[in-house]
């Protein structure tokens, strides 16, 4: 009787620990995930980040390289608590769950509140930004984050080609005649902002502010969306 009651309790620490191993696995790709999307936010869309007044975005994506990182070194710890079964390791292992998990919840709730933050930001500073420092001196990361970002969303001004009318860049003489930057441009040629025509420039409803904004709406939401739903993966799996 003993000896088959020995062998039930093996077998049943055995499906454990593959069922254990199991969960782990799933919890280190998620933390893989969460620190990839931190990192392609920042390596992909950084030069947008010249723009804002805040690092609120930036911190939102520092903040999942952060979590993915402890969660991939937690899972390599649960990994060799497993595999050795010690009981001292798999202790820690379970505090750190439940830390992580916490600061993946929190994470994920900031992305969405800063949401909000970030658009009154954009309406307060996006418009001086793109007048009062485009193509002034020692301003050569913004002049080029405004470039790219006109490019990219195909727009032009804050809210429309017409904010540019009152740039410190267009008024002076290095704008040799345009009436917008090149980079307003359909097609970018040397001198183009000279003419702003519609069929030469963009003039999107709700200039690039409302495409920015959107932009930083949707990565955020992503950021948010990613920190939460790990979370409550995790806890599922408790």
């Amino acid at each position: 009787m003993a000896h088959c009651k020995t062998e039930q309790d093996d077998w049943l620490l055995a499906h454990l620990k593959y069922l254990l191993f199991i969960f782990n696995f799933f919890f280190w790709v998620g933390g893989a995930a969460v620190m990839a999307v931190g990192i392609w936010t920042l390596v992909e869309k950084s030069v947008y980040l010249s723009i804002l007044a805040s690092s609120t975005f930036a911190a939102s994506a520092y903040v999942l390289i952060f979590v993915g990182g402890l969660v991939m070194t937690t899972g390599f710890l649960g990994f060799g608590a497993i595999i050795r079964e010690q009981k001292s390791c798999l202790s820690t292992y379970f505090c750190l769950l439940l830390a992580i998990f916490l600061v993946e919840l929190v994470a994920g709730v900031l992305a969405h509140v800063y949401y909000q933050r970030l658009s009154d930001e954009l309406k307060r500073h996006l418009h001086s930004t793109l007048t009062e420092h485009y193509g002034q001196p020692g301003a050569a990361e913004i002049t080029a984050s405004v470039d790219r970002l006109q490019q990219d969303f195909k727009c032009c001004g804050s809210n429309s080609s017409a904010d540019w009318q009152h740039s410190v860049y267009i008024l002076s003489q290095e704008a040799i005649g345009r009436q917008v930057p090149d980079s307003c441009c359909k097609t970018v040629v040397a001198r183009c902002g000279q003419r702003a025509h519609p069929s030469n420039i963009y003039k999107v409803e709700g200039g690039c502010m409302a495409k920015l904004e959107q932009f930083l709406a949707d990565h955020l939401l992503l950021m948010g969306a990613v920190g939460i739903g790990v979370a409550c993966l995790q806890k599922r799996s408790w």
